[in-house]
C-alpha cells in the first residue's frame, strides 16, 4: 500500500525542480513504459494496476486503481507509472570529430525534442547534444514523444558554444539563408545544429558554424518544423546526397 508520503513524492516529480532534487523522473502510460522496457531501460520503481498486462520485472509493485488515481500525473489515470534515475553522460574529449552529431540549440518544445531523439535514433546518429535551455530531457512529454528512443540515443547536455569551439569536423547550421543541403559533399563526420523555430541559431553558436545549410523552398510556408528540417538534413547526410 502506498503511503501519503509516497504519493506526494511521486506526484512532485512532474516538476523539474523536484526531479533534479530527487535525481528521479517519472513516466506514465502503457505504451511508453512498454517501449522503454523493451529497449532495456532499467526502472527503479514501477507501479501497476490490475489492468497492466505487460512485463512484470522485479521492481513492479501492484497497486489499486484508486491508488493510481491519487498519484497519476494525468486527468485520466493509466494502468502503469514508472520511475527512473536521472543520469547524465559527460561528453568524451574528441567525440564530435567522429560520426554524426545532432546539436539542439534552444529547442524548448518538449514534443520537438522527443521527436528529434526519435529522428537521431532512426538515422543512427551517434550522439545528440542539448543546450541547457532546451526542454528538459527527463520530462514526460519529451520521453513520450521519443517513442522509446530516449533509452537508445546517447544524449549530452552541454554548453554548445564551448563544445563546438575548435572542432575539426564540419559544423552545419540550419539556416534559411544557407546553401542548398542537397549540394553538400559526402561527409562521414559532421555536427548538425538545429536552432529554435522562434529565433534560429543563438549568436554564440552561429559564430562557430562552418557552413550554413537550408532546405529549398518551393511553396509559401515561412519555415519548417525543427524536427522535420533535422530529418531531411540527416537523410541527406546518410544517403550522401
Amino acid at each position: 500500500m502506498l503511503t501519503k508520503a509516497d504519493i506526494q513524492r511521486l506526484r512532485s516529480l512532474r516538476e523539474k525542480s523536484a526531479r533534479e532534487e530527487a535525481g528521479l523522473f517519472v513516466v506514465e502510460g502503457p505504451k511508453v513504459v512498454a517501449e522503454l522496457l523493451a529497449a532495456g531501460f532499467a526502472f527503479t520503481e514501477l507501479y501497476a494496476t490490475p489492468g497492466w498486462a505487460g512485463p512484470a520485472p522485479a521492481a513492479l509493485q501492484r497497486i489499486t486503481g484508486e491508488e493510481m488515481a491519487r498519484l497519476s500525473h494525468f486527468p485520466t489515470p493509466s494502468c502503469i507509472l514508472a520511475v527512473g534515475a536521472i543520469t547524465r553522460r559527460p561528453l568524451p574529449p574528441g567525440a564530435l570529430e567522429r560520426g554524426f552529431t545532432l546539436a539542439l540549440d534552444g529547442i524548448q518544445d518538449p514534443g520537438n525534442v522527443g521527436t528529434l531523439l526519435r529522428i537521431a535514433d532512426w538515422y543512427g546518429v551517434e550522439r545528440v547534444l542539448l543546450s541547457p535551455d532546451c526542454a528538459d530531457l527527463f520530462s514526460q512529454k519529451v520521453i513520450n514523444a521519443s517513442m522509446g528512443s530516449f533509452a537508445r540515443v546517447v544524449v549530452h547536455t552541454v554548453d554548445l558554444a564551448a563544445a563546438l569551439t575548435g572542432r575539426r569536423a564540419p559544423v552545419l547550421g540550419c539556416d534559411l539563408a544557407g546553401d542548398d543541403v542537397h549540394g553538400l559533399p559526402r561527409l562521414t563526420d559532421a555536427v548538425v545544429v538545429i536552432g529554435s523555430e522562434g529565433r534560429g541559431l543563438s549568436e554564440g553558436v552561429r559564430r562557430l558554424v562552418t557552413r550554413r545549410v537550408t532546405i529549398p523552398r518551393f511553396g509559401a510556408a515561412e519555415s519548417l518544423n525543427a524536427a522535420v528540417a533535422a530529418a531531411i538534413v540527416c537523410d541527406c547526410l546518410r544517403s550522401g546526397r
